[in-house]
């Protein structure tokens, strides 16, 4: 059976964009999952010059039939994933009180109940084939009052990757998190294809070495 290199999930400017180019830039196949047309197609032309077979598909990460679905279009054109990277967030200022419970409801699904969903469709396979990796964007290294939606979101994103290592773990599945701790913008201490690494070192770390968080704080 092939296998695929990576899927990203989330694959917009910025880090997703990123991580995609830093994968293919190796020779791995790449599968962009977003929510729009215009953004799969953007992040496919990225990739253009690298030469690699990519697959599109489109999904809310927050409709898990979506997300279940554009996973498996992925995996039928380019085989099962080796690495997913779960990159969606909601980013947005709010104090306690400010959301509606609706909102703060709506913020959760996409930063972490999509994270779940798409772990739980892929990780049983990366577990049957001895090996594979599940990556989370996080951010938020300390929780703020002025981002209450978001800190929750981070806070159940780290608790989440300790469940699936536990899960997933003994299985050669390694599962991570990158924590993001600003604002992402091209040549700052930000810079979307320096926080790119993170992804491909803690893809290829050997299993004895592996690690569940990395930090990229801009220092």
């Amino acid at each position: 059976m092939k296998v695929s290199g990576a899927v990203i999930i989330a694959a917009g400017p910025g880090i997703g964009q990123a991580v995609a180019r830093r994968f293919a830039a190796e020779g791995l196949p790449v599968g962009l999952i977003a929510r729009s047309a215009r953004t799969v197609e953007s992040a496919a032309a990225s990739l253009s010059a690298y030469g690699v077979p990519v697959a599109t598909a489109i999904a809310d990460s927050a409709d898990e039939d979506a997300l279940r679905a554009a996973l498996d279009k992925t995996a039928a054109e380019l085989g099962p994933p080796d690495v997913v990277v779960y990159n969606a967030a909601i980013v947005q200022a709010d104090r306690p009180g400010e959301l509606p419970a609706r909102a703060q409801l709506d913020a959760y699904a996409v930063n972490v109940v999509g994270a779940l969903t798409a772990a739980a469709h892929v990780a049983p396979g990366m577990a049957g084939r001895g090996g594979g990796t599940f990556i989370v964007t996080g951010g938020m290294p300390q929780p703020k009052p002025g981002y209450v939606s978001l800190s929750l979101g981070k806070a159940g994103v780290r608790t989440l990757v300790t469940l699936l290592d536990q899960e997933y773990g003994a299985d050669g599945v390694h599962v991570a998190g990158v924590t993001v701790g600003g604002v992402v913008a091209p040549g700052t201490a930000f810079d979307p294809d320096d926080i790119a690494e993170h992804y491909w070192r803690l893809h290829t770390q050997p299993r004895d070495q592996w690690q569940h968080e990395a930090q990229h704080l801009g220092t």
